[in-house]
C-alpha cells in the first residue's frame, strides 16, 4: 500500500512545535504595543514642547495659556488649546485660521491626544505650584505657563521602569 498524507504523530509534532512557538512569541508581541505607545509619547512631548516654545518665540516671550498673553492673569486651558489651534497676532489675540492679521499657528489641528490614556485635556499647574509626583491619569497633559513644561498624566512607566511623568 503506497498512501499519501501525515500520520497523526506528525501532525501532533507541528501542532506542538507551533504551541511552542506560540508561547515564545505571544508575550513579545503584546509587550511591543507598550513599546510603541511609550516611544509615541516620548515623540508627542518632543512635539508639544517645541510647539510651546515656537509660540513663546512668536509672541513676545509669552508662553501660550495665559489669556489674552497677559502673564499676569492665570493659564486656563481654553486660552492654551485656542493659542496652539487657532491662528495668533503677535499680541497673543485668537481668530479662526486664515484671519487676515492673524499671521501665526495654528500649531495643531486639535490638541494631541496622550497615547498611554487616550485623553487630550490639560491639567493647568499655577506658577508657583510643584508638579505632581506622579501622573493620576485624570488629563491627558500637565502643563505650567510660567516654566513651558508640559508633562504626561499618566501613572506607571515605560519597559525599563521610567516613569511616564518624567519623560
Amino acid at each position: 500500500m503506497n498512501r499519501k498524507g501525515f500520520t497523526l504523530i506528525e501532525v501532533l509534532v507541528v501542532v506542538i512545535l507551533l504551541g511552542i512557538i506560540a508561547v515564545i512569541a505571544l508575550p513579545r508581541f503584546s509587550n511591543a504595543s507598550a513599546t510603541a505607545r511609550a516611544s509615541m509619547l516620548a515623540d508627542d512631548l518632543r512635539v508639544l514642547r517645541m510647539q510651546l516654545a515656537v509660540f513663546k518665540g512668536q509672541h513676545r516671550g509669552i508662553s501660550p495659556g495665559y489669556p489674552d498673553c497677559d502673564p499676569t492673569e492665570t493659564a486656563t486651558e481654553t486660552a492654551l488649546a485656542a493659542h496652539l489651534t487657532l491662528s495668533s497676532n503677535a499680541d497673543g489675540e485668537t481668530a479662526a485660521v486664515g484671519t487676515e492679521g492673524y499671521h501665526y499657528g495654528p500649531y495643531f489641528r486639535e490638541m494631541p491626544m496622550n497615547p498611554v490614556n487616550g485623553k487630550r485635556t490639560v491639567q493647568i499647574i499655577g506658577d508657583n505650584e510643584a508638579f505632581p509626583a506622579t501622573g493620576d491619569d485624570s488629563h491627558g497633559w500637565i502643563y505650567q505657563a510660567s516654566t513651558l513644561i508640559i508633562k504626561a498624566d499618566s501613572p506607571g512607566a515605560d519597559e525599563n521602569g521610567r516613569a511616564f511623568i518624567d519623560y
